[in-house]
């Protein structure tokens, strides 16, 4: 699977300035942060099935996270604190709605998924096994979706990815091998 839409990396000594001059009592340096991070916010926030809500998810992650500021561990990693945020306002979110948000995650998946297939029938059967393979991603658990979903669409590092679900590395190198094997099988079954 290819991924378009790659993530610019971080600079992490513009990230960490940022966070020295908010904590200093420069809250308009809080702007940098949101411009570094908003856009894989969103995806995550989309991807995670916040759909059309996402900008809300984003905006109350950045306002949850600025608020706990005081509590952010020096030298940590902001983005993957951040994202374990979204998650969890997606999560909250999600509490208290139905699963609408299966259909939004496809729409994503599709458009985060490039194909260059010159061929009209080439083209028609990578759209099945797309469709079979959102198919078979929508149908995983939702702990199994998560660790896919941020390794494999919003190309996080497994680093990244455990601190944005609040797991250990070990557990996303173990939630991938099961998701990937339920993936194999169901689209070997196609």
């Amino acid at each position: 699977m290819v991924v378009g839409g790659t993530e610019a990396a971080i600079d992490t000594s513009e990230e960490a300035a940022a966070l020295a001059r908010v904590r200093a009592g420069d809250a308009s340096a809080y702007a940098v942060l949101v411009t570094l991070h908003a856009p894989i916010a969103k995806r995550l926030a989309v991807l995670s099935g916040a759909g059309s809500d996402a900008d809300d998810v984003v905006q109350e992650a950045f306002v949850k996270a600025y608020q706990a500021l005081p509590r952010f561990h020096e030298g940590a990693g902001f983005r993957p604190w951040l994202l374990r945020i979204v998650v969890n306002e997606t999560r909250n979110l999600q509490r208290g709605r139905s699963r609408r948000a299966l259909r939004e995650l496809r729409v994503a998946a599709e458009r985060a998924v490039t194909h260059a297939v010159p061929d009209p029938a080439d083209a028609a059967v990578s759209r099945d096994r797309l469709d079979g393979l959102i198919d078979a991603v929508e149908g995983l658990p939702d702990d199994l979706r998560d660790v896919v979903t941020c390794r494999y669409l919003l190309e996080l590092s497994e680093a990244e990815t455990a601190g944005t679900l609040d797991i250990p590395a070990g557990t996303v190198k173990s939630r991938l091998h099961r998701a990937l094997g339920s993936l194999r099988q169901v689209m070997a079954d196609a």
